[in-house]
């Protein structure tokens, strides 16, 4: 069969499409997919792109939330690849949507109605990687401390303008990390703050804490202290019911001038408007941050992109071709499997797998 990429340009340009052909795979039948958001036209240039092969394939390379664009563009698709959370699919694109029977991805789905799916027979296959972190986002998380540490976006301006340097930076040896969160992610970042010779410091769930606790990192005596004794705080925490909202500006008050906030997590972990209006008040005095309220975030004027002691970058955790690799070649065994009659990774099984076999 053949991949065909929507290239956009400024504006959603329909007309402007290149096709490669592909061969025909040996196993399971060919079916019609559609990958959305991959803005720099990357998977198909990933090994594990090959699995794909025999099947129609439609990459667009635009960001769209307009259902009645999206509902267009992907009448005719039977498995829809998404790249982590950049669209939401909601009911009511379920419902306009009678070809989907499959949503293929990797990770959290907060921005799929899964009810919807269920109920319209469109499986949800997503691998929750459970034994696997996303070094990518540990990495990122780390390379944030250091540049809002040492005041990197600061320097290289300064630099940049002949002025050469712009003012002091810190050391991080011998300082708290606090993680809040100890996940797969967070427990990697306590590793490379262990490495730095930063003492570590824990506030998470019961059960996080307790593991925590067995490799051999302190656990705070109170959500208050932890916010008060850290140096560096790092969020972790997936983005539920639960923990949406639980970081308020009460905890960020709570911590020194000098310390730093550090989210690579979900916005949503932090209060609105938390945030800006703790470091206007100038505790925490810093913040490295990769994740916003609205993404893309693209107003130059957002508080967080104009203030001085605020190091941003445009959620990129996870944006590494080993990282595209890693997931990808989950998101195309996940559809391998489906076109063999065999889902797997399904989220909605009970009845979903059932409505869409039905279908197939």
């Amino acid at each position: 069969m053949y991949v065909r990429a929507a290239r956009v340009a400024d504006r959603i340009d329909l007309a402007a499409w290149s096709s490669t052909r592909l061969t025909r795979g040996r196993h399971g039948r060919s079916v019609k997919i559609a990958i959305l958001d991959d803005v720099f036209d990357t998977l198909r240039t990933l090994p594990c792109f090959a699995k794909l092969a025999g099947h129609e394939v439609t990459i667009w390379n635009d960001h769209v939330q307009d259902d009645d664009v999206l509902a267009s563009r992907l009448a005719d698709t039977e498995v829809l690849v998404l790249i982590r959370e950049r669209t939401k699919i909601g009911a009511a694109l379920v419902a306009r949507l009678p070809k989907l029977k499959l949503i293929s991805q990797r990770s959290v789905y907060p921005h799929i109605d899964v009810a919807a799916c269920t109920a319209h027979g469109v499986i949800v296959s997503s691998n929750m990687h459970s034994d696997t972190p996303s070094y990518a986002a540990a990495e990122l998380t780390w390379a944030l401390v250091l540049a809002a540490a040492r005041r990197l976006p600061a320097q290289v301006a300064s630099l940049r303008a002949g002025a050469w340097q712009a003012g002091m930076g810190d050391t991080l040896r011998g300082k708290t990390l606090g993680i809040h969160g100890y996940g797969r992610i967070g427990a990697t970042v306590a590793g490379y703050g262990r490495a730095f010779g930063m003492n570590v410091l824990v506030w998470a769930r019961e059960g996080s804490r307790e593991r925590a606790s067995a490799d051999g990192y302190e656990i705070a005596a109170s959500r208050e202290a932890f916010y008060e004794r850290a140096d560096v705080v790092s969020l972790h925490m997936r983005l539920v019911d639960a923990t949406r909202g639980i970081v308020g500006e009460s905890d960020l008050r709570r911590m020194k001038p000098s310390a730093m906030i550090v989210n690579t997590s979900r916005a949503g972990l932090i209060a609105p408007g938390a945030l800006v209006a703790a470091l206007r008040g100038g505790t925490p005095g810093l913040a490295a941050i990769d994740v916003y309220e609205k993404e893309p975030l693209l107003d130059t004027s957002d508080p967080l992109l104009t203030m001085p002691n605020v190091v941003c970058t445009p959620h990129i955790g996870y944006v590494t071709r080993d990282e595209y690799e890693l997931q990808f070649s989950d998101v195309f065994d996940q559809i391998v499997a489906y076109a063999n009659g065999t889902p797997i990774h399904v989220v909605n099984r009970e009845s979903g797998t059932k409505a869409a076999n039905e279908r197939m």
